[in-house]
């Protein structure tokens, strides 16, 4: 599917215009990521629903996807602009596009992390557990598991 926001910017969640070495190389010098491998970012990319951002020339220029069941969950993660293109509005274009996308309509949970884009997010009506005692999680280490230990 395809969303055209009228300016030369799209949106588009076919996986195979993903461009590899755009989403690789932000991830993987990101806060949540760093080090990831290619081979591990393909795999994600792969057992997600993607939706990219393309300018005119159709470069990437964004980025976020969903890992779901699309039924009841899902995860919302790796959520990226290039920083030469911030300040258009395409952060808030690829997030709107893909909790607006069909396969995650009805779901009865979405979930993300952020340190830094809370404000963003809550704008969509995310919000903090009503009963984060009710949450658990096992946390590994991003750098020991993607080799940077």
């Amino acid at each position: 599917m395809k969303w055209d926001r009228g300016d030369g910017f799209v949106a588009d969640d076919d996986v195979a215009r993903v461009d590899l070495e755009v989403v690789h190389g932000f991830i993987s010098t990101s806060y949540w990521a760093p080090g990831i491998s290619r081979e591990l970012m393909q795999k994600a990319i792969d057992g997600s629903l993607n939706v990219g951002v393309y300018d005119a020339a159709g470069a990437q220029v964004g980025y976020a996807r969903a890992a779901t069941d699309r039924a009841t969950f899902a995860w919302i993660a790796d959520v990226f602009v290039l920083e030469s293109h911030r300040g258009l509005g395409l952060g808030r274009f690829v997030v709107s596009t893909l909790l607006e996308h069909p396969e995650l309509q009805g779901l009865r949970r979405l979930m993300l992390a952020t340190a830094d884009a809370h404000d963003l997010y809550r704008s969509y009506g995310f919000d903090d557990p009503a009963d984060p005692s009710s949450l658990l999680v096992v946390q590994r280490d991003a750098a020991s598991l993607y080799g940077q230990a």
